[in-house]
């Protein structure tokens, strides 16, 4: 018999707590409530959002409406458990904040890392992506190697993966943080950084915006990573594993694919224009 995906994830809600990660409850967890308990009592599900980050994240300044990929994602996780999706805007590097105070219960697009997982948790993989950057004019680069010097200057955002990435494969680079990925694009296209880190899709979004800028760089070796939204650690892992079946359900259905490239083409970004061979 045939199982529709509303049915689907009605079973999931069945499912006990066998086979739950174990992990020590973050500080946020002061009412004893699970993340998913506390979701269903108050019929919200609160998620953090970064401005300027498509395609992942796009707020209409007009009506204050956010889209992207991202949403597209909380919307539809949102809409199997039958509650309100919320907003609240933050900062790559302030969303793990975010979740240990409390203050949502999603942040999408993180990188898992240990140091993370030592206070936030993380369901399975929403998709990969490949660490890249973006150059000004002029600058050509292909691997880690031409990266590493110490006259390159590089600009990435504070408390991102990218921060993460740059000072372990490109060391003696000049380092330039910047609070925001938008501040990290101006820097290039300005001439006082030579690249900036970011993933693919952003390094194409960027490049799409601003005819200032200069040459997309897949730096070799490829540094692949995991994408997917950090949770807090719970009493029971109930709502990771709802969020665990969702992600196979999705990812393996093809609609992860469909709503990523959906954002990328409202940007005017066709599959054409993703590095050949990426496959997230």
């Amino acid at each position: 018999m045939e199982v529709n995906r509303r049915q689907f994830y009605g079973l999931l809600g069945l499912v006990g707590v066998a086979g739950a990660v174990k992990a020590a409850p973050a500080a946020a967890q002061v009412d004893n409530k699970s993340t998913l308990q506390r979701i269903q009592s108050t019929k919200k599900l609160r998620i953090a959002v970064v401005a300027n980050q498509e395609p992942y994240f796009k707020k209409n300044l007009s009506s204050g409406e956010w889209t992207g990929f991202c949403l597209a994602m909380a919307r539809d996780i949102a809409e199997q458990l039958d509650v309100k999706l919320e907003t609240l805007e933050s900062t790559w590097g302030n969303s793990v904040l975010d979740l240990q105070a409390n203050k949502v219960d999603m942040a999408f697009g993180l990188n898992p890392t240990p140091k993370r997982a030592l206070v936030v948790d993380f369901p399975p993989a929403m998709f990969y992506n490949i660490s890249s950057l973006v150059g000004r004019k002029g600058f050509a680069a292909s691997s880690w190697d031409e990266l590493n010097k110490p006259d390159v200057r590089i600009a990435f955002d504070l408390g991102s993966s990218r921060e993460t990435i740059i000072k372990r494969f490109a060391p003696q680079a000049k380092h330039i943080a910047y609070k925001t990925s938008p501040e990290c694009v101006l820097a290039v296209a300005a001439g006082r950084a030579d690249a900036f880190a970011c993933s693919v899709f952003l390094g194409l979004a960027a490049r799409k915006q601003n005819p200032n800028l200069g040459d997309f760089i897949l730096p070799t070796p490829l540094v692949r990573t995991v994408t997917t939204a950090a949770i807090q650690y719970d009493s029971d892992g109930r709502f990771r594993q709802f969020l665990s079946a969702w992600i196979d359900y999705t990812r393996g259905s093809g609609q992860v694919r469909e709503w990523i490239l959906a954002s990328l083409g409202d940007m005017g970004i066709t599959p054409e224009d993703l590095p050949k061979g990426m496959d997230f």
